[in-house]
């Protein structure tokens, strides 16, 4: 991830109100729009990392990282090249995605998650 914050023991932060630090979605993982994402690391929890993850409305595809996270705002559409059942996305959603999982996101309004992978 590209900021670390220190979340420190018996502390807590408001994830909706982070600043991230973003940049452009590499090319080769573009289908269409204009794809920013921001991250911010928050800390660790043993071998994990935690952080605050966000993609704007775009249509992009990845290989994932195993990871467990938390849908705190906007929507989207996780497919998966495997024929996996798709993650509706949406406020309140919890989820895992497996490391090489291959997926395609559909983010119809920017997309913001807790992380820990």
């Amino acid at each position: 991830m590209t900021h670390a914050l220190a979340l420190l023991a018996n502390h807590c932060i408001d994830a909706a109100a982070v600043v991230l630090a973003y940049r452009d979605l590499p090319a080769e993982q573009t289908i269409a729009g204009e794809p920013r994402v921001g991250s911010a690391e928050l800390g660790r929890l043993g071998d994990r990392t935690v952080g605050v993850w966000e993609l704007s409305p775009s249509i992009s595809s990845d290989v994932e990282a195993d990871e467990f996270f938390i849908v705190l705002s906007g929507a989207a559409t996780v497919n998966f090249e495997d024929g996996s059942p798709r993650l509706q996305l949406r406020a309140g959603s919890v989820g895992r995605l497996v490391a090489g999982s291959a997926t395609r996101w559909t983010v119809t309004a920017t997309l913001r998650k807790i992380y820990f992978a």
